[in-house]
């Protein structure tokens, strides 16, 4: 299990003193040292930071900051790649931006050596990868950061795909998360602008995801839970999981050979249907999401392998989604009413159940900007309609309104228009609404079935009787507590920082227009009073108090100057 803890303390960071320079160094290779600078990590990292050369590179100029944001993570390594991967699928956690470049990312590293890959099934599986298999491909088909697949044949003969995790990339992620989350806490303590978009929590869900990725065990599962869902379905084909030759570190799975669905000339060739495919393909991912709510959130062509007899194969279980029922009746509902394009009123109410909000938004303005969109998009034909664009825009409003989509809701509209894309390259003419009319109709009907609406009253009465019964209870505690004086009552008052600030400028302000008006008043009384020593019949002492008058007004003045107005 991932384990990091905040860099608070000098030890740890000097025992990651090499990489936190290596990331400071890409930083400002970027042109990201102003960050670097207002973070003050000179306090943690003055022996690393002399150490860096503070002349820029090419300034890069021509590229947008979240472009050089993509590019600095690229060279950044594999935690750092893996984090703007998943940052690509959360919408909720950054902006449409940086989703748009994170998606760019390209998880493409050299392959380790076969030397490293029999170490690690031997401390896995306890034998050599010569003693479990028939035979062993010592060429890697696929490489990427977390781990590499070789193709084996098992004892019995059968042909599988061993996916292999990469030596010490549970110590390099924690090393790299624990710099990050160090970073992290820096921002929200010096960046105003930054402690918006909380980048401690996102580091935290990160390591969430991450923790997950790296444990082949969760894909194993993920992949014979599909091959559950699917079981009765003969157009569907999941691979097989060799669990007796899996663990944590090593996947063994069913090896597939098939044509990638985007490769239309071999699918031709083989004398396949197109059509049927993107009928199949489409069925598949509305099935995952309207029936089961539990879909594979990552259907690029490259996962999606053509088998004989138009049998379409998933493959790479390592990102999925969950939907509860409630969530995907509110996202029908929210298609039926942008559907109807007349009651922008009713999309606004769903798009409020569905997203997280820190404040409630301006509800009219809201309405008025669904209203556009709708015009927008859902007027024209299909064909006109890039889901990818509608999908960028549709984020782009939610984030303009503050408002964030939850993450599964966001995967699940990505596989959908993903599948959608899938579908009118293979097939032109495809209609992905017209497809997906009886999934939604399934679920608005399910609503209204006896058995649905006996439990929902059940569940109904059963919670008020809970309620009934524990009130009283709690109420009496309550009474206690205030009669003990243990109840406490705590008031915590958030954004006025800046005012509480603009007051001491104003009283630091008044204070020394007092001491100035004083001076001026003190001095001019002890120059009446020719209170020696004298210079030319002038008390000195009055000359000094002028001039300490004159420079203390000449500073208020210079100070409410450069504040821009007087």
């Amino acid at each position: 299990m991932l384990s990091i803890r905040k860099i608070g303390i000098i030890g740890r960071t000097y025992r990651h003193l090499n990489r936190y320079r290596q990331i400071i160094t890409i930083l400002f290779k970027y042109g990201f040292g102003d960050l670097v600078g207002s973070l003050k990590i000179d306090q943690y990292l003055e022996v690393g930071l002399q150490m860096i050369s503070k002349k820029r590179h090419e300034r890069l100029e021509k590229l947008s900051r979240p472009e050089r944001i993509r590019l600095a993570f690229e060279e950044l390594g594999p935690t750092f790649v893996k984090l703007g991967q998943i940052l690509s699928t959360r919408p909720d956690l950054v902006s449409v931006d940086l989703i748009k470049e994170f998606s760019k990312l390209q998880d493409k590293v050299p392959p380790f050596p076969f030397s490293d890959v029999k170490e690690i099934i031997e401390t896995e599986l306890g034998l050599p990868p010569e003693e479990i298999f028939e035979s062993f491909d010592k060429t890697p088909l696929a490489s990427a950061s977390i781990g590499q697949v070789h193709v084996a044949l098992l004892k019995n003969g059968e042909k599988a795909a061993v996916k292999v995790q990469r030596p010490g990339i549970k110590k390099i992620i924690t090393v790299d998360l624990e710099i990050i989350l160090h970073l992290a806490t820096l921002m929200e303590r010096h960046i105003e602008e930054m402690a918006l978009h909380r980048p401690v929590k996102i580091v935290e869900e990160f390591a969430k995801t991450l923790e997950k990725e790296i444990d082949y065990t969760i894909e194993a599962t993920n992949i014979e839970r599909f091959a559950g869902n699917f079981l009765s379905d003969s157009t569907v084909y999941i691979p097989k999981v060799y669990q007796e030759v899996s663990t944590s570190r090593v996947l063994t799975m069913e090896y597939i050979d098939g044509i990638k669905i985007s490769e239309v000339e071999k699918i031709e060739a083989a004398g396949l249907d197109r059509k049927v495919l993107t009928v199949r393909g489409a069925d598949l991912i509305l099935k995952q999401v309207f029936d089961f709510g539990f879909f594979h959130a990552d259907p690029h062509p490259g996962n999606i392998f053509v088998l004989p007899d138009n049998v379409i194969c998933l493959l790479d279980f390592g990102m999925t989604g969950t939907v509860d029922r409630q969530t995907r009746e509110n996202f029908v509902d929210l298609l039926d009413s942008v559907a109807r394009r007349e009651d922008p009123a009713m999309a606004v109410d769903v798009l409020l159940k569905i997203a997280i909000r820190d404040e409630e938004p301006d509800i009219r303005l809201l309405e008025k900007d669904i209203s556009e969109f709708m015009g927008q998009y859902l007027y024209k034909p299909l064909k006109e309609i890039d889901m990818g664009e509608l999908l960028h825009h549709m984020l782009e409003l939610t984030f303009r309104h503050r408002l964030r989509i939850p993450p599964d809701i966001f995967l699940m509209m990505k596989a959908l228009s993903t599948t959608e894309g899938i579908g009118l390259m293979l097939d032109p003419d495809f209609d992905m609404t017209t497809r997906a009319t009886p999934f939604i109709k399934r679920v608005k009907a399910a609503r209204f079935h006896p058995k649905r609406i006996t439990g929902d009253i059940i569940r109904f009465i059963s919670e008020h009787l809970q309620f009934v019964q524990d009130f009283p209870k709690e109420l009496l505690e309550i009474t206690r507590m205030i009669r003990q004086q243990k109840l406490n009552f705590r008031f915590e008052h958030h954004g006025l920082e800046k005012m509480l600030s603009t007051h001491d400028q104003i009283s630091n302000r008044i204070s020394f227009s007092i001491v100035i008006a004083a001076l001026i008043v003190g001095s001019a009384l002890i120059v009446l009073a020719k209170t020696p020593p004298l210079f030319y019949g002038i008390s000195v002492i009055g000359i000094v108090g002028f001039l300490a008058a004159a420079m203390m007004g000449f500073w208020l003045l210079v100070a409410i100057l450069r504040k821009g107005r007087l």
